[in-house]
């Protein structure tokens, strides 16, 4: 019996816990590279008429310093109303926005869309307030499309 045990405890911590539910992150995998995905999100951001403000271009920023990076990109972006919204909530919130996704090429080649579960907010930020939550499952389900949108062929 003891061995039965050993055995599914070292199966189970060899094969992990894969359980999205509660992650602080949540990525898409891409068949696209870095700058077309992040053009991608720049158009469908722009056609859904929210805010661009920027993107950061890290790898370029590490061959600026002698240093190399694989593809790495950051997008900031957003919606003014809802952020506001959001931070009348919490002030706090402030923090998080605005919204940011992360696009990122791995050493395998394999090229990613990442972002922060806006369900943690409520834990990061203290909001219990309906509204409050509201918005944030709103802001979810929106991040969730746009990473999908982006990383489409």
């Amino acid at each position: 019996m003891k061995k039965v045990l050993l055995i599914g405890a070292a199966l189970f911590f060899l094969v992990g816990c894969n359980n999205k539910k509660g992650a602080f992150l949540e990525t898409v995998e891409t068949q696209n590279d870095v700058p077309t995905a992040v053009n991608k999100l720049i158009t469908i951001l722009k056609a859904e008429g929210l805010t661009y403000f920027e993107t950061i271009d890290h790898a370029k920023n590490a061959k600026n310093v002698g240093l190399r990076l694989k593809p790495e990109s950051v997008v900031v972006f957003g919606n003014p109303k809802i952020g506001t919204l959001l931070m009348q909530c919490n002030p706090s919130m402030g923090l998080d926005l605005p919204l940011r996704m992360l696009f990122s090429t791995n050493y395998e080649g394999k090229t990613t869309i990442t972002y922060t579960n806006p369900e943690y907010w409520s834990l990061k930020h203290n909001i219990k307030d309906k509204k409050c939550l509201n918005i944030i499952q709103k802001v979810n389900i929106a991040l969730q499309t746009l990473a999908q949108e982006a990383a489409k062929k």
